[in-house]
């Protein structure tokens, strides 16, 4: 009922209500007195005629007199006769008040009186030939037509009495619509229209963000609740607004440090992966840069040892001294801070332990310094897990390169010892064996001739000997342009090409990092020991060597214009034929020798590589160690048959 009290649009329904309830009434008094007011001109009429038929009857009462007759005498009785219908005629009786205390009933019931007690007798007298009073009939009729009079006088003032009170009415009527209107629009004015205005001007000022003017209305009405609420909600706004600002301008900052922090590490993982892996020269200022950037630290990092399980630090920022591990006392990346920090848990100060791992392995650890009441947000802590990230990858990478240094360096001993094993150990071998039978036939005091047998045997394979010491030392002396077996083979294809004199035409089609080092090392021996012997047996005046490599093999072909072989096998002390056929069988490849139709010898080696690389190997499995090669004289001097030489 309150709310329905001072509201707006209540009050302007009821303003409307009462203006069409007053236009209503007005309408309807007006229907009423105008209904009444009807038959009002007729009475006067009829009043007026009754006076003129009273002059007429007295005009027919005098003519009577001077000139008796019958006709005249009926002329009387029908003007008596009218005076009487018209005096209680409807016209003239429907007009009168209904009340019997009005004037005009008093008035019509003494013109009555008058008619039927004075002036009636005397018309019927002179009808009926007696004599008349001529005086008393004049007097009567005066007063007759006075009273006439006077009924039309009161009939004309009730007529404009109800004029006049249809004119009040309407006045009235009229002054209380025009007090409801102005009743109504200073309503509508001040708790209307001003305080649409004010919600318009709010509602403009805050299209252009702002948020403090108020339109500060009072009252109970819709709009003054409205206002209200605008008002509470345009402080609601304007404090959100402010505070979407303060956050947008920190989260700008923030994106803005986060973006710097991005590109120093990116500039760190330049330096990480192109500067040799060097952790202090390159993380060190890494870290310092994020601490100023990131308002943390100080910062240290710690590797695992898998050996004795521990924790071994590596590189802290803010050191006042050199990690204990530390190789190299040239480098001072660690003790360039002029005010080095301790690492310790204070009442200001917790560490965030981050891991450093890949996969599954871990590495080490992260510890990442802050005050404790600047506590990393989302960001940083998405920051410094990236750091963490990209530590582990250059330690793992460092240690993959190392190593691959290591397993590369105990794969050429491998290789090495092999070579001397495959080759010189077994001609060395050999000749130890015909030293031991020519000591035998010196003590048997055999003939000259027969030792003279074996001084031939003992010279050619130590001129075999010589040749594959010589054949070693100029392949693990050849000076690579590029890393793999085709910069080998052209450098042998040169070198050869200069002995023979001729140009050995080369052809390779061979995808790189195809072999291992054992398989290159093979392929290549293979070819060198083919062109020497075109060297010294075949007189070419041409040779190839083509190297494809087609539905998973590798082909090798030596092929020359020369003398050609007069069987495809070995002579008899020669050597190089064998070793050739037994590096295939390690190979696990065939190798086939034979002449070449348009004459010369051709050699064919083709076999299958099994070459590991180390990209394919599981991390889990990296993080294992290298199984350490055994390069023992002993190991060198026991050939594939388990047999020591």
């Amino acid at each position: 009922m309150r709310l329905l009290r001072h509201s707006l649009v209540a009050r302007v329904i009821a303003s409307l209500l009462a203006i069409s309830a007053m236009a209503l009434i007005s309408i309807m008094v007006t229907m009423t007195v105008a209904s009444d007011s009807r038959g009002d001109s007729a009475a006067i009429n009829m009043a007026g005629s009754l006076r003129m038929n009273t002059y007429q009857i007295v005009a027919a009462l005098q003519r009577f007199e001077h000139q008796p007759g019958a006709e005249t005498r009926a002329r009387v009785a029908e003007l008596a006769e009218r005076f009487e219908q018209r005096l209680a005629s409807p016209e003239l009786t429907d007009a009168l008040p209904n009340a019997r205390d009005h004037a005009l009933q008093s008035q019509h019931r003494r013109l009555l009186e008058r008619w039927e007690q004075e002036l009636a007798p005397q018309v019927a007298l002179a009808i009926s030939g007696s004599d008349v009073n001529p005086d008393a009939l004049r007097i009567t009729l005066d007063d007759l037509v006075a009273e006439i009079d006077a009924m039309v006088t009161l009939l004309e003032q009730n007529s404009e009495s109800k004029i006049q009170l249809l004119s009040i009415l309407q006045i009235l009527f009229l002054v209380l619509t025009a007090v409801v209107v102005v009743i109504a629009l200073y309503d509508i004015r001040h708790n209307l229209v001003l305080p649409l205005r004010q919600l318009v001007v709010l509602a403009r000022e805050a299209t252009h963000r702002n948020f403090g003017h108020r339109t500060r209305l009072t009252g109970n009405d819709e709009l003054a609740l409205l206002g209200r609420t605008f008002d509470a909600m345009a402080e609601e706004l304007g404090s959100s607004y402010a505070k979407l600002e303060e956050r947008v301008s920190r989260k700008k900052a923030e994106l803005e440090r986060s973006n710097r922090a991005m590109q120093v590490l990116h500039e760190g993982s330049r330096a990480l992966y192109g500067g040799g892996n060097d952790l202090c020269s390159s993380a060190a200022p890494m870290l310092r840069r994020l601490e100023q950037l990131l308002e943390i630290g100080p910062i240290r990092l710690s590797l695992h040892d898998h050996h004795d399980d521990r924790e071994i630090p590596i590189l802290a920022t803010h050191s006042p001294r050199r990690p204990e591990y530390c190789r190299d006392h040239d480098c001072h990346a660690c003790l360039i801070d002029p005010q080095p920090l301790t690492l310790q848990a204070t009442e200001a100060g917790e560490c965030q332990l981050l891991p450093v791992s890949v996969g599954d392995l871990m590495l080490g650890t992260l510890e990442v310094w802050f005050q404790r009441d600047k506590p990393p947000n989302d960001s940083v802590k998405r920051l410094l897990n990236a750091l963490a990230d990209q530590l582990a990858t250059a330690v793992y990478l460092q240690r993959r390169i190392e190593e691959q240094q290591q397993a590369t360096l105990m794969n050429e001993r491998t290789i090495i010892a092999r070579e001397l094993h495959d080759s010189l150990a077994q001609s060395l071998s050999y000749l130890k064996m015909q030293v031991a039978r020519l000591e035998r036939m010196q003590a048997r005091g055999m003939p000259q001739e027969t030792q003279a047998a074996v001084f031939d045997e003992l010279r050619t394979g130590l001129d075999s000997a010589y040749r594959q010491l010589r054949e070693l030392l100029t392949t693990f002396r050849l000076k690579l342009e590029g890393p793999g077996l085709a910069s080998a083979l052209r450098q042998t294809a040169k070198e050869f090409g200069e002995r023979l004199g001729i140009r050995v035409a080369l052809s390779l089609d061979l995808p790189p990092h195809l072999l291992s080092p054992n398989e290159e090392i093979h392929v290549l021996q293979v070819v060198r020991e083919a062109l020497a012997n075109v060297v010294k047996h075949a007189n070419a005046q041409w040779a190839e060597v083509t190297v494809s490599f087609r539905v998973a093999r590798l082909y090798v072909t030596i092929e020359d214009d020369g003398v050609g072989l007069v069987r495809d096998n070995s002579p008899p002390m020669h050597y190089g034929l064998v070793i050739m056929r037994d590096r295939a069988e390690t190979l696990g490849g065939e190798l086939t020798l034979g002449n070449r139709p348009g004459g010369g010898t051709r050699v064919s080696l083709a076999f299958t590589p099994q070459t590991a690389r180390l990209i394919s190997q599981h991390v889990g499995a990296d993080s294992r160690p290298a199984t350490p090669v055994d390069t023992s004289v002993d190991a060198i001097a026991t050939d594939r048959y388990g047999n020591r030489e």
